[in-house]
């Protein structure tokens, strides 16, 4: 059975498709089968990223490492039984489809609150959420105190987390591993970028989610988009000495993918 990773932010602009990218093209060159699925069915971010990678390689005949993508099947509304959602169904049949074929499942979810996110998140062994340095982006995790900085109470994405992790636990499921990746943190050591760090641990033990490293900003993954491209593809299309800015940003996603603690994975780039 293929181990299910879902990338999910119910917040938009927080880097989850780069991120679902970067991770599943690294499984890939680490000899790992790996199919992957966007649930964002109108804009399609990481579909087309998958897309823009095919056509790229084919233009410049290049044999680049690429997860399967598969797109969610149709189904018809009369093949339902009573009370059955047609949403799961494609879901259900898309991960059914592919999870004896694989070793991983890796699903990207949209940045909005739908029934296809909320029955990926109940199927996630692990679960990977970017966030934005950001007390914007905080604010869907959890609700502080503006004078003390202290967790008042979890806000609406973390509920949801909760609800699939006992959805979970009553079907006899792993619980899911919950990893919040800082995404887009500021090179500087701002006051903002402390307070956010403190406010990040203080409520991983208290709903129970493990803190990643992600990505600085960086213009490179804007750059890469457009052909597909990873960074750990760029000495194959003839950047041979990469500057400090890549090797940086190399080294972020080595220690992410490393963090993730996927099972049978041994980080080797």
């Amino acid at each position: 059975m293929a181990h299910i990773i879902v990338v999910g932010n119910e917040k938009g602009g927080a880097g989850k498709s780069t991120v679902a990218m970067h991770i599943a093209t690294a499984l890939v060159r680490m000899g790992h089968l790996v199919g992957v699925l966007d649930l964002d069915l109108r804009q399609r971010s990481f579909g087309r990223y998958v897309e823009n990678r095919k056509r790229f390689t084919a233009a410049e005949n290049l044999n680049l490492p690429c997860p399967i993508y598969r797109e969610l099947p149709e189904i018809t509304k009369d093949s339902l039984g009573p009370g059955e959602n047609i949403y799961d169904q494609r879901l259900s049949a898309a991960v059914t489809g592919l999870e004896h074929e694989v070793d991983f499942i890796l699903i990207d979810c949209p940045g909005s609150h739908t029934r296809l996110s909320q029955v990926a998140h109940s199927l996630a062994d692990t679960l990977v959420t970017p966030l934005n340095d950001s007390f914007v982006d905080f604010d869907l995790l959890a609700q502080i105190d503006p004078q003390t900085n202290k967790v008042l109470k979890p806000s609406i994405y973390s509920e949801m987390v909760w609800n699939a992790r006992q959805l979970r636990a009553q079907a006899g499921l792993e619980p899911i591993d919950w990893v919040v990746v800082r995404n887009r943190v500021g090179a500087q050591a701002m006051h903002n970028k402390k307070k956010m760090a403190e406010a990040v641990q203080s409520l991983a033990k208290r709903i129970g989610f493990r803190v990643a490293p992600g990505f600085a900003e960086r213009v490179i993954f804007r750059e890469l988009f457009p052909r597909g491209l990873t960074l750990l593809d760029l000495r194959d299309i003839g950047i041979q000495n990469l500057n400090l800015s890549n090797v940086a940003a190399r080294q972020e996603l080595r220690e992410l993918v490393k963090e993730l603690k996927l099972p049978g994975v041994t980080v080797d780039f």
